[in-house]
Parts: structure tokens; sequence; C-alpha cells
């Protein structure tokens, strides 16, 4: 298993799960003053509203970050609109929860947002890799 690190500012917990992250940088870009990946630890929980911290956690095309709330009970991360976005130069973003039926019949569930491929590129089919930022994917 990869590295995992966990962010807390009391009342939300942020999980970064680095194997997944494909350095989209929609998090820097979104809340550069939280999440600044030169910078050791990277994220900065602190340096924003809660309610700022989730809405940019949510917008993450891998996965590799998403978020729990520290109160008992609190089932909000479990609450996701469906939608679809397509990335300019980039992957289909597709949020919400999703049973991913692959060739060989086997299935998976993805929660939050999942990342589709559109370069054709991807060694992690049918899912991004980041692979089409070096093959200069134009879409």
């Amino acid at each position: 298993m990869g590295k995992i690190r966990e962010y807390s500012n009391g009342e939300t917990t942020v999980v970064w799960e680095a194997e997944k992250c494909i350095h989209s940088a929609i998090c820097a870009k979104g809340l550069p003053e939280v999440f600044q990946p030169r910078d050791k630890p990277w994220i900065k929980i602190d340096a924003a509203k809660t309610n700022a911290i989730i809405n940019q956690v949510k917008q993450c095309p891998s996965g590799a970050l998403t978020y729990y709330m520290n109160a008992v009970g609190d089932n909000t991360a479990e609450t996701l609109e469906t939608k679809v976005e397509v990335m300019e130069n980039g992957p289909l973003l597709v949020y919400g929860t999703l049973k991913v039926t692959h060739r060989d019949g086997s299935q998976e569930i993805k929660n939050k947002t999942t990342a589709f491929c559109r370069c054709g590129a991807s060694n992690n089919k049918p899912f991004c890799d980041g692979t089409h930022v070096k093959e200069a994917f134009k879409g």
C-alpha cells in the first residue's frame, strides 16, 4: 500500500493517497492557500474554512483526496451529486458513486470523483493516469 496522509482541523479530516494522485493540480489552483505541493506538509488544513476545503476536495479528479467529518454520525462525505465534466485536454470526470464493470467482468465501486481516460494512452485504463500531459492530448 502506498503513502496515505491525513490532515485534520478538528471538524474534518482530509485524506491524501499518493498513489492515486494524477497531479492535475486542480486542488492547488482552486484553493492555493491550503494545497501547496512544494511545501511539507503540503496541505495547510487551517488556511481555509471547512466548507471551502470540502468543496475543493470533491473536485479531485483521481480520488487521491477525500475527506470525512470528524463528528460521529455526520455522513456529509457520503453525499455527492452525480455529474459528468469533460476536462479540456484531459480526462472525463464523473462525480458520484459508480459501479464500474471491467471487460473481464470484474466490478469495483468508485466513490466521489472518478477520472476516465480520453486520450487512450493511460496505463490504467479505463481510468486516467495523467499520461495525457506527456502525450500533449488535445480535446
